[in-house]
């Protein structure tokens, strides 16, 4: 489902929604869930940044028991976002993983819970020994919670099947002995997040139309945005992660959209299906188009709104030209040029080109076309308007981005993970993400 309102978008907030799109809130617990995890405080957890897809890192997350007595027994949990998931596999016998189902605001998480049944002596630093955070080949920037407990944690069922125990070795827990501890008597903090940063990029791009019809025609618009990949891309909590700015080609009437915001004068402003958007993954925005009036080389335009994208460094494709073609009123223009004098010659748009003596300035495909133009006796068919022996000119419509009026959310890391953990209990996200084709 594609939002109509691309900006502040309206959306199901069920406990489940609410809870997702809370990023990896492992602290976000009633008041009274902290008593059971006093004495026990989370060491500082930096961002890690410039990983590469494909490699590991040690899983962060140490701690201090700032009690008086020796606890015999701790739990902690890591909750990851799409691009990243947990090493040595399999599994240690003493944790269990859980895929946690997503829903409008947040992707599915991924969330690892493990047992440590041994002596946690006061004022030593304790982390686990081998566990590794391998970055996926979609990781871009993502995000990592970690939380630890003197109670048993729980995730539940969700959506997703029952936690997978593990097979593996059981990992235990070493002292840290170069790392400060906690304040004696210290209770907070027992739970933290940290970004995640990967030396990725995504390629957000847009797909054009080529129409055709005669007056009196209502034809099927479709266009699209897909994000290429390879990373996935978070947004803002209930806003688009990018808008699209659709420009409809002169002489026609939108006449039915479910999916897209009229901003007036043909233009249109269209969003995302959620606040997150996977790698090689799109957005569909279909229009139905009645053809009004035939107006030779008619163009419209889709384009990425004008927001920096500092993880998209290809910029070609951030628009696409609405080519439509109406009988009796010539074609549009296309890519490539030619040139020819004295006799006949033809000029395609897309670049310059011109004939002189007798010729005919005609479609060179479905390309973006700049100027095309014919001295003599001929006929100009481009995107815009032309005339009979003078000159025709087409534009892409790129500055169209400017013209939307619906509010769009930073890119940020924060894509929503699907639990809420509170007193030793997960909230699970009980809807599945908003499937985007």
């Amino acid at each position: 489902m594609v939002h109509a309102s691309p900006g502040h978008r309206t959306l199901r907030r069920t406990a489940g929604a609410v809870g997702a799109a809370a990023l990896l809130m492992l602290g976000a617990a009633p008041a009274g869930a902290a008593d059971p995890d006093t004495g026990l405080v989370l060491g500082k957890i930096g961002p890690i940044d410039g990983v590469k897809p494909g490699s590991e890192v040690d899983l962060p997350g140490s701690f201090t028991n700032t009690g008086s007595e020796a606890l015999d027994k701790v739990w902690m949990i890591w909750s990851v976002t799409p691009g990243l998931s947990y090493s040595p596999y399999p599994t240690p016998s003493n944790c269990f993983t859980h895929s946690l189902g997503g829903a409008d605001e947040a992707p599915q998480s991924y969330a690892l819970v493990c047992e440590f049944d041994q002596t946690v002596s006061p004022g030593v630093v304790y982390a686990p020994e081998g566990l590794k955070l391998k970055v996926q080949d979609n990781a871009l920037n993502d995000e990592l919670a970690v939380r630890v407990s003197r109670s048993r944690i729980q995730t539940g069922t969700g959506e997703e099947g029952s936690p997978d125990q593990g097979t593996g070795p059981a990992v235990k827990l070493v002292e840290r002995p170069g790392e400060t501890p906690a304040a004696p008597g210290s209770t907070e903090p027992y739970w933290g997040k940290t970004k995640v940063t990967a030396e990725s990029t995504a390629d957000f791009q847009v797909t054009g139309a080529h129409l055709k019809g005669k007056v009196g025609d209502t034809v099927p618009l479709t266009v699209k945005f897909t994000n290429a990949g390879p990373g996935w891309v978070a947004g803002e909590p209930y806003e688009s992660v990018t808008n699209v700015h659709i420009k409809m080609p002169a002489g026609t009437t939108v006449t039915g959209t479910h999916s897209c915001r009229s901003e007036g004068q043909g233009t249109y402003v269209c969003g995302t299906s959620s606040s997150f958007i996977r790698a090689n993954s799109e957005n569909t925005y279909k229009f139905k188009l009645k053809i009004d009036k035939a107006v030779p080389g008619a163009k419209g335009s889709v384009a990425l709104e004008k927001k920096p994208r500092s993880f998209d460094p290809v910029k070609s494709n951030d628009t696409a030209d609405i080519l439509l073609d109406v009988d009796g009123a010539g074609t549009t223009g296309g890519g490539g040029s030619t040139s020819g004098s004295g006799g006949s010659g033809t000029a395609a748009s897309g670049g310059s080109g011109s004939t002189s003596g007798s010729g005919t300035a005609a479609s060179g495909g479905s390309g973006s076309g700049t100027s095309g133009s014919t001295s003599g006796s001929g006929t100009a068919a481009t995107g815009g308007s032309s005339a009979s022996g003078t000159s025709g000119s087409s534009s892409t419509g790129g500055d169209l981005a400017s013209t939307g009026s619906g509010s769009t959310l930073p890119l940020t890391a924060a894509a929503g993970g699907a639990l809420v953990l509170g007193a030793g209990a997960v909230l699970v996200a009980r809807r599945r993400a908003a499937r985007q084709r």
